[in-house]
């Protein structure tokens, strides 16, 4: 058994199996908490589960995975940064402004209001 049959196989094979039981075993009970819009303020229409969404809440999730990612660098540079010298600092102080300026748009522009000024 190598890992490629893991990969590739084994680990498919074991999702299905019990994404099966899950359905097969499952107990099915919608109540009203469960076919109603998710967060958006709209009452959920009778014998349909979708509704309209206000966009805002697709912005705001955007933004929050763009600049959420910034962690995923910032990491290994304070892993590293006494291994980085001067230049791997200044590249991480530019990422930094670039971050910086970005937010100040992303406030300035007004994506991150939640309220509805279209009355």
């Amino acid at each position: 058994m190598n890992n490629l049959f893991f990969l590739f196989i084994f680990v498919p094979l074991l999702a299905l199996i019990l994404l099966g039981l899950n359905i097969l075993l499952a107990v099915h009970r919608p109540d009203e908490a469960k076919v109603s819009a998710y967060e958006c303020g709209f009452n959920a229409i009778a014998g349909q589960t979708r509704s309209t969404f206000q966009i805002q809440f697709y912005i705001i999730a955007m933004l929050f995975l763009i600049f959420d990612l910034e962690i995923i660098l910032l990491y290994p540079l304070a892993v590293s940064l006494y291994q980085v010298s001067t230049f791997g600092f200044s590249i991480a102080l530019i990422f930094f402004i670039v971050l910086t300026i970005g937010f100040v748009l992303e406030i300035g522009s007004g994506a991150i209001r939640l309220t509805n000024n279209e009355t």
